[in-house]
């Protein structure tokens, strides 16, 4: 007798061990979800996104970035898109246009020089207009990873050559334009749209998004460019 009721004893335990058990886990379980939700939250607030509407239509999240930084691509694709935009000609494009539009993202200090360097790029021919069939383009050949200046300025070495065709030159003539380019941050975007944009309008507002600007420009061999 004394037997079965010890058996008895250990068999009424064993279920409620078990339900025991499972209650402790189900409490873990939850406790580790609140807690994983609570640092979620934390993170959230340590480094709160931003929900960016973009100029066709489409809305992006995008991490912070304190207002003097920029990912080095960024640099490098503004550097790039703004000379190309600068130096990419055609007679529905005249040099005179893209030089409107592209120096926005110049500073006022270092427009009259640049431009004296770009048209000695098109040498022979008067600035505002172009030869119908006439197309120059800038081909890039590289763009280095920026180099650090000051907190908020970079420098990149680009090296890239103007290919110009005409309709009796169809393999075309190449002029280098190899420089230094220094940028900077500034604090609002440098580019505005008309009431009717046109292509070019929307890639050099495009590229004020940024919030940089070109602040000098240098021969690619000079040491003192700062």
């Amino acid at each position: 007798m004394q037997i079965l009721k010890t058996e008895n004893k250990k068999s009424n335990i064993l279920p409620l061990f078990a339900v025991a058990t499972f209650g402790l886990n189900i409490f873990a379980l939850l406790l580790l979800m609140f807690h994983g939700s609570m640092l979620q939250a934390l993170k959230q607030q340590l480094t709160p996104q931003s929900l960016v509407q973009l100029i066709d239509g489409q809305a992006v999240t995008v991490d912070p970035k304190p207002s003097f930084e920029r990912y080095p691509e960024t640099i490098r694709r503004f550097v790039g898109e703004t000379v190309s935009l600068m130096l990419t000609w055609s007679d529905q494009q005249p040099p005179q246009t893209a030089w409107d539009i592209s120096s926005q993202m110049v500073s006022n200090n270092i427009k009259q020089k640049l431009l004296l360097e770009i048209t000695s790029l098109k040498s022979g021919s008067q600035f505002q207009t172009i030869n119908k069939g006439s197309e120059y383009v800038l081909v890039i050949d590289s763009i280095s990873q920026p180099t650090k200046i000051t907190e908020g300025t970079w420098k990149v070495e680009m090296y890239a050559h103007q290919l110009s065709f005409t309709n009796y030159d169809k393999l075309g003539v190449s002029s280098p334009f190899n420089k230094q380019i220094l940028v900077q941050v500034v604090d609002e975007p440098l580019t505005s749209l008309p009431d009717k944009p046109l292509s070019w309008h929307l890639a050099a507002y495009r590229l004020g998004e940024a919030r940089l600007q070109i602040y000098n420009i240098c021969d690619i061999k000079d040491k003192n460019c700062s």
